[in-house]
C-alpha cells in the first residue's frame, strides 16, 4: 500500500485517527490539533514528534513519534539499495513481538513498492535521555544495554522465523555488490581519516578490506537476530522520566547473524575503550549470564573468538557509513569515534587473526 505520508508535513489528523482507532485508543474522540517538530540526529531517516489535541478525553497519547525516509538523495538511495527501510518495517510488523527487548509500540508501519519511502508511527518514549556516541555513557548504561542485547539474541537463537526469513536477509547478488561497494568505501574512509586515525588502527581497516569478501559472506553458527547498529545513538535511557531504564530503536540494519556482531560492535564502537577496558570482563560475564537466564546457555569462553570477530563489525560499519550516507560535521566525528573504538578493540584482541582462522578452518 503506497497511500501514506512521505514526510511529517503530509501527516493529517485523519491518518493518525485511523491508526489510533484501529489500536482501540481513540473511541469516539477526534483530533482537533496537530503539530510537529523534528527530533533526533539520524542520517538515514528523518524523525519527528507529533503533538495532538482531542475534542474529548480518551486513551490516546498526546504525543507520538514518526519516522520517514531521509530527505537526502544519497542516504535514501543507500537505504533503498541496502533494504534498510524494508527491514525496519518488517521488524516492527513481524519480529518485535518475538523479542523481550524494549522497543516502541508501533501504530503504523508502511513502505512503498520500491523500498525508498516509508513511515513508522510509534509511541513517544519521552521524556528520555538519548544515548550520545560522542559523549559516551556510564557503566550503568552499558550494563542496561548489554542486558537488552541478550533480550534480542536469546529468544531468536536458531529461530527459523528469523534465521530463514528472506525479508531480513540480503540476496546473494546484493551481498556481492556490497563487497564491491565496501572497497570503494574503504578508499574514501582512508583518505578522509588518514592522519586522524592512528596508523596501527588504520592498519586494521586495511587488513579487513583485504578480507572483505570472506568477512561479508561468513556464516558463524548459532545465528539469530542482530540489531546491526547496536550503539548509544540508537538507545534511549531513563525513558518516560525514568519509569523504564532503556529502549532500543532504529532497526533498519537488523538481520540474521552472529550475536557477537552486536556485542563486539557495542563494546568497541559503542562505549569506547576508556570504559570498556576496565569493565570488559564484567560486561561479557553479564551478557553470558543473561543469555543463560533467558534459555540460551552461554559462557565467556564460548563466545570469546566470535566476540573478537564481532569487533570487526564496528570497523566495517564505520568505513561503509562514512562513504554512503550524507556527510555532516557530526557524522564525520561520529564515524571517527566509532572506527577508533572498534579498531582498538580489534587490535587488542586480534580480531583479524580470529577472522582469518575462521575463514581457513570454518571453526570458531
Amino acid at each position: 500500500m503506497d497511500a501514506f505520508p512521505r514526510n511529517p508535513g503530509e501527516v493529517t489528523p485523519g491518518w493518525i485517527e485511523g491508526h489510533l482507532r484501529a489500536a482501540g485508543l481513540l473511541g469516539e474522540a477526534r483530533i482537533t490539533g496537530l503539530g510537529w517538530q523534528p527530533i533526533g540526529t539520524g542520517q538515514v531517516g528523518e524523525t519527528a514528534r507529533f503533538t495532538l489535541a482531542y475534542d474529548r478525553p480518551c486513551a490516546a497519547p498526546v504525543t507520538l513519534a514518526g519516522k520517514f525516509a531521509s530527505t537526502d538523495p544519497t542516504s535514501r538511495h543507500t537505504a533503498a539499495t541496502m533494504r534498510l527501510y524494508a527491514k525496519e518495517v518488517h521488524f516492527y510488523r513481524h519480529v518485535a513481538p518475538l523479542l523481550d527487548v524494549r522497543v516502541p509500540c508501533v501504530f503504523a508501519a508502511e513502505i512503498d513498492a520500491a523500498g525508498a519511502e516509508f513511515v513508522l508511527l510509534f509511541e513517544d518514549l519521552g521524556p528520555a535521555r538519548g544515548g550520545n556516541q560522542l559523549e559516551g555513557c556510564s557503566l550503568a548504561d552499558a550494563r542496561a544495554a548489554v542486558v537488552q542485547a541478550a533480550a534480542i539474541h536469546a529468544p531468536t537463537r536458531n529461530l527459523p522465523a528469523v534465521v530463514s526469513e528472506p525479508a531480513l536477509r540480503l540476496p546473494p547478488e546484493l551481498l556481492a555488490h556490497i563487497v564491491t561497494l565496501y572497497h570503494q568505501a574503504h578508499a574514501v574512509f582512508r583518505e578522509r581519516y588518514d592522519g586522524l586515525l592512528a596508523p596501527e588502527l588504520m592498519a586494521v581497516a586495511d587488513r579487513l578490506d583485504a578480507l572483505a569478501e570472506g568477512f561479508f559472506h561468513r556464516e558463524l553458527p548459532d545465528q539469530g537476530l542482530t540489531h546491526g547498529d547496536f550503539r548509544l545513538d540508537n538507545m534511549l535511557f531513563d525513558i518516560r522520566s525514568g519509569v523504564e531504564p532503556i529502549a532500543v530503536v532504529d532497526w533498519q540494519t537488523c538481520s540474521p547473524g552472529c550475536a557477537m556482531n552486536d556485542l563486539g560492535y557495542f563494546m568497541g564502537c559503542g562505549i569506547g575503550s576508556a570504559l570498556r577496558r576496565p569493565h570488559e570482563a564484567e560486561l561479557l560475564d553479564l551478557y553470558a549470564a543473561e543469555m543463560t537466564r533467558r534459555g540460551a546457555p552461554t559462557t565467556r569462553a564460548g563466545l570469546w573468538n566470535r566476540y573478537r570477530i564481532g569487533a570487526l563489525h564496528g570497523v566495517s560499519t564505520a568505513v561503509f557509513s562514512s562513504a554512503f550516507v550524507v556527510r555532516t560535521e557530526r557524522g564525520d566525528a561520529n564515524f571517527l569515534s566509532m572506527a577508533r573504538g572498534a579498531c582498538e578493540l580489534a587490535a587488542e584482541h586480534d580480531g583479524i587473526g580470529a577472522l582469518s582462522a575462521f575463514l581457513e578452518t570454518g571453526r570458531c
